[in-house]
């Protein structure tokens, strides 16, 4: 009778919806290199991105333009994917910026093994990218000295520039939660990323109504929403996003499918 009293006097362990940052049960932790991930979802395929920020799609100063394109092929065995870049960057009152972007990562796992990139600055970088290894050189604008780079992550990450396609290559399906370290050129070490996929929804692109996946970006750490990204199975897969940004404005990414190597 007295253990039955005391294990009544014991409260019941709350949920885990009522335990504040805690993960759905339906959670992967995706690393670089885990068979959750398949690069073999995307095909070569090209696309045009703009980007505003602004109220709402189609709305706000067109800050950004650029086409991107995915070319497949091999590196010493391995199949690799490459990402080509070639955008304008707008600011008021200076003339447009021009720059060109590649990424290399592993066709099957996404794994990173390299990023270049120059702009009519004067900027460049050329990085090689080997686990948690990341080796190179970087210029600022203009004619700044040659610098550098050789660094060791605390943990290997995705390329920070198309976190959206680790949902992707991990299969989205409604309610599923994927942990995932990225890192980027701009970033002093990889970080973890909260992907959560909400479920579909209707979003308009450029005037046109498309069905796409909605999926919410947030920070591990603090589990802050950083970008909301609309996403399909085929080309140009992400449609549309939206980026939060540090001043509280929302920047606004629109894509739309085009011919390879068309602008």
């Amino acid at each position: 009778m007295r253990l039955l009293l005391v294990l009544l006097l014991i409260p019941p362990a709350p949920s885990a919806a009522e335990r504040p940052g805690l993960l759905a049960p339906d959670t992967l932790r995706v690393e670089v290199g885990s068979p959750a991930v398949s690069g073999r979802t995307f095909i070569p395929h090209a696309a045009r991105v703009r980007v505003r920020i602004g109220d709402g799609e189609g709305d706000g100063r067109l800050t950004a333009e650029w086409t991107k394109e995915l070319i497949l092929g091999d590196s010493a065995g391995r199949p690799v994917m490459r990402w080509v870049t070639r955008g304008t960057q707008f600011a008021p009152g200076t003339p447009p910026v021009t720059w060109e972007l590649s990424q290399t990562s592993d066709a099957e796992t996404l794994a990173p093994r390299a990023i270049s990139s120059h702009s009519s600055t004067g900027a460049a970088m050329r990085l090689t990218i080997e686990g948690r290894r990341v080796r190179g050189t970087r210029q600022a604008a203009g004619r700044a000295p040659v610098q550098r780079v050789d660094l060791t992550l605390t943990q290997a990450g995705f390329i920070a520039t198309a976190s959206d396609l680790v949902p992707l290559a991990a299969g989205l399906r409604e309610g599923v939660v994927m942990i995932a370290p990225r890192w980027g050129p701009s970033l002093p070490d990889s970080e973890l990323r909260i992907f959560s996929v909400l479920g579909r929804a209707t979003i308009a692109v450029e005037g046109a109504p498309i069905e796409a996946w909605k999926v919410e970006e947030r920070r591990h750490r603090d589990r802050a929403l950083l970008a909301t990204w609309y996403l399909i199975t085929e080309s140009p897969y992400m449609v549309y996003g939206e980026i939060l940004l540090p001043d509280g404005r929302i920047q606004r990414m629109t894509a739309v499918a085009i011919p390879p190597g068309g602008r």
